[in-house]
């Protein structure tokens, strides 16, 4: 999925508006119709700026080389700590940027039960199960392999809990949650899953899912979600939660807290005869009433030896989702939740999936078994009730 990559904003002092759909711009000096634009900007990939004519391009010039001085200040401190510019030109929708990241790890133990993806990436079990669209009933043995799954992929996202504070890397606890797989003589189902370089996904902020561990530290009032998924004697278990790293402002909390909610709104929900389109109804009443936006380009999945299979659970209302919940089967439900509009684009690295307005996303996530009676969740946490981590110092 992906979506179209938002332009940079124009300057304080410049306006934008639409005339027979062509984008008019002010010129930053005198406020008059402008066609020129500032080469040193475009050169330093700043938000362009544009003057009339020459001449009001020089009588701005004092201003405005402020700001190519404070960019240069800003370059360089990212440098300084960890950052680079791997996709020059490229417009960010918000402020998080890339940081550098080590090569991806290729130090398996040899008696590691592996994926069919693990050399090459590409899921080829995966690929060839599409289209069927059957949604598998799990056998007794089946259930105890996912419960197993499920048991270690929450042991591998506690620790990664314990990690997070401020001044932590990313790719610390990603080194974390390989080491812990290990440990368990676990897969890390997202190494190298259609060439995804990291052993778990790191989400800071805006990024909504897929966000590639790295080697930014985790700073005062970030969100950050760390998903994890094991591959375990032929099974994935899959999870995720969305932490609050020092002293996270009351709107943010709020955005998480609502994302946690619709979760196990939805969770409650799921019983034998329940149609998986509905599930995404549940979820969008209640972002509706906090006042956020649901993402629909990623949804819920099937899951059991199979990353990834039917059914597919979106989280928006009036969807189209086929199937209906039966005894045995087995997936995720894990709604992002935007703080503004639901809409959201790729980086170029083809996997950090960001909201088109920058604004931060939130998620939580759960592997299910439908049960007779209800649905057990697999993927529990073993203390504190159950509760998400963020709501234990609250």
């Amino acid at each position: 999925s992906s979506g179209i990559n938002s332009e940079w904003p124009l300057r304080p002092g410049a306006q934008r508006s639409l005339i027979d759909t062509q984008m008019v711009v002010k010129c930053e000096g005198c406020g008059e119709d402008a066609s020129l634009q500032c080469p040193t900007c475009k050169t330093m990939k700043l938000p362009p700026s544009h003057f009339c004519n020459q001449q009001c391009f020089k009588k701005s010039w004092g201003q405005h080389k402020v700001k190519h001085q404070k960019a240069t200040v800003s370059i360089m401190n990212h440098i300084d700590n960890g950052y680079y510019e791997p996709y020059p030109g490229y417009s960010y929708t918000g402020k998080l940027r890339p940081y550098k990241r080590k090569s991806r790890r290729v130090d398996l133990p040899d008696n590691l039960g592996r994926p069919d993806y693990w050399e090459h990436g590409k899921p080829i079990s995966e690929l060839q199960s599409r289209g069927v669209g059957q949604i598998k009933v799990l056998s007794p043995e089946e259930i105890e392999g996912m419960r197993e799954a499920g048991r270690l992929g929450r042991e591998v996202l506690d620790i990664a809990a314990s990690m997070i504070k401020i001044g932590v890397t990313c790719e610390e606890i990603d080194d974390a949650v390989h080491e812990a797989c290990m440990e368990r003589n676990c897969y890390p189902s997202p190494l190298n899953y259609r060439g995804f370089p990291k052993s778990c996904c790191t989400s800071v902020n805006e990024v909504i899912c897929h966000g590639i561990p790295d080697q930014r530290p985790l700073q005062d009032g970030d969100i950050v979600n760390v998903d994890i998924t094991v591959y375990k004697n032929g099974f994935h278990g899959d999870l995720n939660e969305t932490f609050l790293v020092g002293n996270v402002d009351e709107a943010g909390v709020k955005l998480v807290k609502a994302s946690y909610d619709c979760l196990q709104k939805a969770i409650e929900s799921v019983k034998p005869g329940m149609k998986y389109r509905d599930v995404g109804g549940i979820i969008q009443k209640h972002i509706n009433a906090c006042g956020f936006s649901v993402v629909r380009s990623y949804c819920g999945h099937g899951i059991h030896q199979l990353f990834h299979t039917a059914p597919s659970i979106p989280h928006y209302s009036k969807n189209k989702a086929v199937g209906i919940m039966r005894p045995g089967h087995c997936f995720t439900i894990e709604p992002m939740i935007n703080e503004g509009v639901w809409r959201d684009t790729l980086w170029p690295d083809d996997w950090t999936a960001v909201t088109t307005d920058g604004k931060r996303s939130s998620q939580f996530e759960q592997t299910l078994l439908v049960t007779e009676t209800g649905c057990e969740i697999l993927t529990a946490r073993q203390d504190k009730n159950g509760q998400a981590h963020f709501m234990d110092n609250m």
